[in-house]
């Protein structure tokens, strides 16, 4: 087997394919292989959006696009205006797929299935007679004029090389070994595990809240789910990626403070509940703000307030009630994956990339994108743009 290539890409992920797949058409007669440890490839593809693929999320904007990744969020702006979710959409619909946007921004393919996309890449793959190298678990490599990849399996050489492996420790080691400075990774996107599980009883409940550690000074606002194990949604899931470090330190031990009316002030809620004390129900059987009735019956339950009619409130009651409403505060220790999203921030210091080319500061002729690079977003299909932006941008700049 010939094992020398005009580029080889590290990581058989999204990141990858598209670098791979853009590079032909630039380069058709390109010699290209892609490298990945597994056994399979586009395994985050295939698992995305609950096995449908959250490909992009409707933002057309490239400030505003920016603005949903904790870490990326000044280097990509750049990117984006070269390449983004339009961009996205229209690469795919040449190629036959569909998209769709759904009620939250999110798009997936028609289909609602992952293997569209899977299906796409790999029918492009075969016609650009790119070379699959699965089971190739890279070992070490260096340059000596040339590029010399090591597997266990075979040794390669290549003029480029493109990292697109994830967050594998394994290749942020033999970045370090080329000279790049690696941001330690530490979890984002992640939810809240309760101490006193009492609320959980709750779980299945969703509803639009404020959320807030003071100690650690952050803030996060929109839907909120409760499990059966704590805190989700994504009022929970931002606070994790915008407070990665923070939370990280803390060792995941913290007090958040929840509004469950969102937006209303505690002085604001205590009037409304004033205004209601002429009310001769019983608290528990009568439920303000719109809030879920199992919610509600907990919260007044949990200040013994149930079988008290709202006409013999006193103005302490109603305080407390407004407290309870509006901050609400819980215990936290721990955290769980996000279903089997799992992302980290952390990866190869951005400031030793060129953004224009995403190629590397210290070496010539090696490129990095995807979650190899200190990248990372919220949940919603935004880092899968990553991949899509910084592939494509790698494809236009190797010669």
């Amino acid at each position: 087997m010939n094992t020398n290539y005009h580029t080889i890409i590290i990581g058989g992920g999204a990141a990858g394919f598209f670098t791979a797949i853009n590079l032909t058409d630039r380069l058709p007669d390109a010699r290209i292989a892609i490298l990945e440890r597994g056994k399979d490839v586009l395994q985050k593809v295939r698992i995305s959006g609950g096995g449908r693929c959250n490909v992009t999320h409707a933002e057309f904007v490239p400030k505003d696009l920016s603005l949903y990744y904790p870490r990326g969020e000044k280097e990509l702006l750049g990117p984006f205006h070269s390449f983004m979710t339009g961009d996205t959409i229209a690469w795919f619909e040449e190629r036959g797929v569909e998209l769709k946007i759904e009620e939250d921004g999110r798009m997936f393919p028609t289909s609602n299935s992952s293997q569209t996309i899977i299906d796409c890449f790999m029918s492009l793959v075969q016609k650009h007679s790119i070379d699959i190298l699965t089971s190739h678990n890279v070992t070490s490599i260096n340059k000596e004029g040339h590029w010399k990849v090591h597997s266990k399996e075979q040794n390669f050489t290549c003029k480029n090389l493109v990292v697109t492996a994830g967050s594998s420790p394994k290749v942020w080691e033999m970045m370090r070994d080329l000279g790049h400075r690696i941001v330690d990774a530490v979890p984002s996107l992640f939810t809240f595990n309760l101490v006193d599980k009492q609320i959980t009883e709750l779980a299945g409940i969703a509803l639009e809240t404020s959320v807030e550690i003071p100690q650690l000074r952050l803030e996060s606002q929109g839907p909120l789910l409760i499990t059966h194990w704590g805190f989700s949604g994504p009022a929970i899931l931002k606070m994790s990626a915008w407070g990665a470090r923070e939370l990280h330190e803390s060792g995941y031990k913290f007090d958040v403070v929840i509004n469950w009316l969102n937006h209303i002030s505690t002085q604001d809620c205590y009037e409304t509940l004033v205004a209601h004390r002429g009310s001769k129900k019983q608290v528990g059987n009568e439920w303000l703000f719109e809030l879920p009735k199992r919610l509600w019956k907990f919260l007044v339950a949990s200040i013994n307030l149930t079988q008290k009619n709202w006409a013999d409130c006193s103005n302490k009651d109603l305080q407390h009630l407004a407290t309870i409403l509006t901050s609400s505060s819980f215990s936290i220790n721990g955290k769980s994956t996000f279903k089997e999203e799992f992302v980290t921030a952390g990866g190869v210091d951005l400031k030793e990339i060129n953004f224009k080319t995403f190629a590397s500061r210290k070496q010539e002729n090696l490129y990095l994108a995807g979650e190899v690079l200190n990248i990372d977003a919220i949940t919603g299909g935004f880092n899968f743009q990553n991949a899509w932006t910084g592939g494509w941008m790698i494809a236009q700049a190797i010669n």
